[in-house]
């Protein structure tokens, strides 16, 4: 299978999202990587709070190449890299100015909304799913 194409979301960091040194705070860019997943999703016609299951995070990572401040303009990156039974990976990166400033991942489990244990996903979603997957995943 081919590479697929990034989605891309534009965005700008507020000020709500930074430390005392004007730099984004370190949790807050996970936000922003929600954010882009939503709007990914959104595309697919996947929303989270809708159906019988949920897509906790059971795992989070992010590395810093470059500083990113209040204001800033940046662009995430979503790959979807993975798709398991019942999991999703995805890889984020973030650019300002042309330069990646972040990279990180997410691993969202497929769960019962009810019973808050893993479920295979639902066959309709994993088309989806698949239609975004990256190669080598």
């Amino acid at each position: 299978m081919p590479q697929q194409e990034p989605f891309r979301f534009e965005t700008r960091i507020r000020f709500i999202d930074t430390d005392a040194s004007g730099r984004i705070h370190y949790t807050a860019m996970f936000r922003y990587f929600e954010a882009a997943e939503i709007e990914l999703f959104r595309t697919l016609g996947v929303n989270y709070t809708r159906g019988t299951f949920n897509f906790p995070r059971v795992h989070v990572e992010c590395d810093f190449q470059r500083e990113i401040n209040h204001d800033d303009l940046i662009v995430i990156e979503v790959c979807l890299t993975k798709l398991g039974r019942s999991s999703v990976r995805l890889e984020f990166r973030t650019i300002k100015e042309g330069e990646s400033a972040a990279t990180g991942a997410v691993v969202i489990v497929c769960t019962d909304r009810q019973t808050k244990r893993s479920i295979e996903i639902p066959a309709d979603l994993r088309a989806k799913f698949g239609r975004l997957l990256a190669s080598g995943g």
